[in-house]
């Protein structure tokens, strides 16, 4: 029988790149995000792979538990969550950012992953087998941040917090969680990254980007362990971007 996965944010970007390895690797694949024709155009790119449309707004608890109701009457089970789903605010100096940005960076990277985290711990704790993994999309921003991006770093470093007690509290169910730490991805959100983003220095710069097929596999590796093992960590970026050293 085929493993079930949830993807949030599967209409673009990582989440597309990811639900779309999967599906290629043999999982049946629930789509979750805000935009319908984008989901069912991903959908489409499955060629026929088992999967589910689902419109959700992660950062609303009625339409979480919506998605993994359909989710479970469509496959009868759930083996993993990719909480993928996240925004940011324009880049703005932290005492002009306003408090509507900030709330919804806020309820969508940080609520939005905590909605479906506990969400999925309901369903697989009682599945029978028990158990499954769930894999946050942290950010490099969830070690340092970049200029101006007070509410998205913050939610980053939460996510590692989000990520270690649901570790801890999964551990007597058979739920592993990990977090895959991404840096330039190319994608169309990061295009700007290319063509010139702010350093710490105050300058603008372009940055290395990488294939986003490098994650999608990523995450299908972290996907396929068994319960047994669990990769708690990982950091999965563009060689030549700044990141390690003096910035």
């Amino acid at each position: 029988m085929a493993k079930v996965a949830i993807v949030t944010g599967a209409g673009s970007g990582i989440g597309r790149a990811v639900s779309l390895a999967l599906l290629q690797n043999g999982w049946s694949v629930a789509l979750a995000g805000r935009r319908e024709a984008e989901l069912a155009t991903t959908a489409a790119l499955g060629e026929g792979a088992p999967c589910l449309v689902q419109p959700t707004d992660v950062s609303d608890e009625a339409s979480v538990d919506a998605l993994f109701a359909a989710t479970k009457a469509r496959f009868g089970r759930l083996d993993l969550v990719f909480n993928n789903a996240g925004t940011g605010a324009p880049p703005t100096p932290l005492e002009d950012h306003s408090l509507e940005h900030w709330r919804r960076v806020v309820d969508i990277n940080l609520t939005g992953a905590f909605l479906c985290t506990r969400a999925a711990f309901r369903l697989m704790k009682d599945q029978d087998p028990c158990g499954g993994r769930i894999i946050n999309n942290g950010s490099i921003s969830a070690h340092v941040p970049r200029p101006r991006s007070i509410a998205y770093t913050a939610t980053k470093h939460a996510i590692t917090g989000l990520t270690r007690s649901t570790s801890l509290d999964g551990r007597a169910y058979d739920i592993a969680c990990g977090q895959i730490d991404i840096g330039n991805a190319a994608t169309e959100m990061t295009r700007q990254i290319a063509k010139g983003v702010p350093q710490a220095d105050g300058t603008l710069k372009p940055e290395a980007v990488m294939d986003v097929k490098a994650v999608a596999d990523a995450v299908v590796y972290m996907a396929g362990l068994p319960l047994s093992a669990n990769v708690q960590f990982m950091t999965v970026m563009a060689t030549q971007m700044p990141f390690i050293g003096r910035g």
